[in-house]
């Protein structure tokens, strides 16, 4: 598939903590790069375009620079894009932190969006879980299938191998509950992957390994 002709926003550098990933299958091509350590900023263009506003949301509130570049059989549906988006999300999150050592490794945070509440906690175990118990009320957002928002967790959970807990605590609206989750998953992942200067050099376990 074609190289998309849009400059790179990021060099990758992995000794501050960034990735970049590149997946092809015969469903989709999907590059990501980004750097734990940003400050916001955020290129994506999957063809979806609900998918692409929730990914703004977790640039944005989880201070990560993001690029997401991808194409897919999205005449038949967003499905294969959007779970090979969140596969490739989740690869460079695990590349970016590699042993994990010196990171807060726990996050949590409740994120109101009007009538919505959203709380989410997780924790960078090396062990990938996920909790999910969104009630979303339509099938779905603009062209978007709210049962996608589900898969996606699924993938960026088990292949950046965090447990993740979901849990909405009210909420009427589709596009408000999804969007809060979006927004609490980023601002608990950003307290969890900053590093702890009273750990300094240190892996969060007491086992010694993540």
């Amino acid at each position: 598939m074609p190289e998309s002709s849009t400059p790179s926003l990021l060099v990758p550098n992995f000794s501050s903590r960034a990735a970049a990933v590149h997946r092809v299958t015969k469903e989709t091509d999907v590059r990501v790069s980004l750097n734990l350590m940003g400050s916001g900023l955020c290129h994506v263009a999957t063809g979806v375009p609900f998918l692409d506003h929730m990914l703004h949301q977790i640039a944005s509130h989880g201070l990560i620079d993001l690029e997401v570049n991808a194409t897919g059989d999205i005449e038949i549906d967003d499905h294969h894009t959007n779970e090979d988006v969140g596969i490739t999300l989740g690869q460079a999150l695990a590349e970016a932190l590699g042993d994990r050592r010196g990171i807060n490794r726990f996050g949590h945070f409740i994120a109101p969006l009007d009538e919505a509440l959203v709380q989410v906690t997780l924790d960078f175990s090396g062990r990938p879980h996920l909790s999910y118990g969104l009630q979303i009320p339509t099938e779905r957002v603009g062209t978007y299938d709210t049962q996608l928002v589900r898969e996606f967790f699924v993938a960026v959970v088990n292949h950046s191998q965090i447990t993740l807990h979901i849990r909405q605590l009210d909420g009427i609206n589709s596009h408000h509950i999804i969007e809060a989750t979006f927004k609490a998953f980023a601002r608990a992942m950003r307290m969890a992957i900053e590093v702890d200067p009273r750990r300094a050099d240190t892996i969060p376990s007491s086992k010694g390994v993540l």
